[in-house]
Parts: structure tokens; sequence; C-alpha cells
């Protein structure tokens, strides 16, 4: 008896941080038009997904320790929120990544000294506005809420969002796969517009890294803020 409570404290206590630490993230829609919210992370590989009207919000728990993170609306879907006009990840919950454009909320957890690390990002193109702000743990707030689907260049216009240069062209001097790369007059039209955000794979330090908030810090996400 004793080595059994013995293993179920031990147990209580391993999963006490993860508790403490665990991220929420309230997803709140203020467009005037229902989106289809979703998040995802590649460590682990998990994610979901929800409907939201206008007005409503969505809370999401995330373990400590995720990385790889993204949340971002889908928008012009079909009523079981597949086949989305933009952001589709090919099921209500997402397993993955959503097809661009979509406007980035993007964000690792309890990385180096314990830091959150967070950002916005146009590197997908841009399908709504986008307010990532921590709710608490005394950190600064980022936005990207530009008529950039309004202002969007020809050559990137896509059915309801701005698609991103790589997505278009998919050349290194757009995608960056191949070694270093400068900005394009496309990466110079997102960064004008959305200086906070993340505009092309490899943007300057003023855009990543920066936004850092401490381990355990939640989050508010507001879609048209």
């Amino acid at each position: 008896m004793a080595t059994s409570t013995n293993a179920a404290l031990c147990f209580f206590l391993f999963l006490l941080p993860l508790s403490i630490n665990a991220a929420t993230f309230q997803i709140v829609n203020s467009c005037s038009n229902t989106v289809w919210a979703a998040w995802a992370t590649t460590g682990p590989q998990t994610g979901g997904g929800n409907q939201l009207n206008p007005g409503q919000s969505w809370t999401v728990n995330i373990n400590a320790g995720s990385t790889g993170g993204r949340i971002w609306a889908r928008t012009g879907c079909s009523s079981d929120g597949r086949n989305c006009q933009t952001g589709d990840c090919g099921m209500l919950q997402c397993q993955g990544y959503g097809r661009a454009p979509n406007t980035l909320a993007e964000f690792s957890l309890n990385q180096n000294n314990n830091l959150d690390f967070f950002d916005i990002s146009n590197v997908a193109g841009y399908n709504v506005g986008i307010d990532f702000s921590p709710t608490t743990g005394g950190c600064r707030g980022i936005r990207c809420s530009a008529n950039i689907v309004g202002e969007c260049p020809a050559q990137l216009r896509a059915p309801g969002g701005c698609n991103d240069p790589c997505t278009v062209f998919g050349t290194q001097q757009y995608c960056c796969n191949n070694g270093p790369c400068d900005p394009t007059d496309f990466s110079r039209f997102f960064k004008a517009r959305c200086p906070d955000a993340y505009s092309y794979p490899q943007d300057d330090r003023t855009s990543t890294v920066v936004f850092t908030c401490p381990g355990g810090t939640n989050y508010r996400v507001t879609f048209c803020p």
C-alpha cells in the first residue's frame, strides 16, 4: 500500500509544474463575420479548432514546453469547418498548420531561461488582423491590423486574403530555403503596414525574439481587433 501511495504522490508532483506553467490562450472573434479559429503545435504534434461567431471567444490550455505554436483564423469555410477560403487545414479540429494566406500568432512556451517567445507573422500572408497580448506577466502585446487585404499587390491577391510571395512564386528570393536572402518589395509592403510582424523568413530581430514573457504567462489572441 505504501509503495502505491508513494507512486501516486510522485506522479502528482511530476504533473504539478506542468499544470502551473501551462498557458491559457483566450481566442476572441471581434470580426463582423464568423471565423473558424485554429491552433497547432509541432512539439508535440497536436492542435484543435472551433467555430466562432462574431463576439464569441474560446479558451485553450496549451502545455508548458510546447513549440512551433500557431493560432490563426480560417475564413470562408463550409459549415463543418472544412474547405476554407483562407487558413484551411482540411478539418475542423486542426492537427497541423493551415494553408496560406493566413495571419499567424506564433509562440513557443517555456524555452531559454523559462521564457515564452511569441510573434505575429505575415510569412504565410494575411487574412484578418490580429492582436496578440499577454494577460498576465506584465509584458507588452503586439498587433497587426492594417488594411493589407484591401491594399494587397495585384500579384499576391487571393480570395479572402493577401498571399505571401513564396506561396505565389516559390523561388529562393522569396522562400529563403537555400541560404541567406534579403527583404524584397513584397516583404517591405507587409513590414510598412505591420512593423511588429515577421514579414519574410529571415526578417530582422525587431519583429522576432524580442517579444518574450515569463513562462506561465497567459495570452489573448483577438481577430479583427
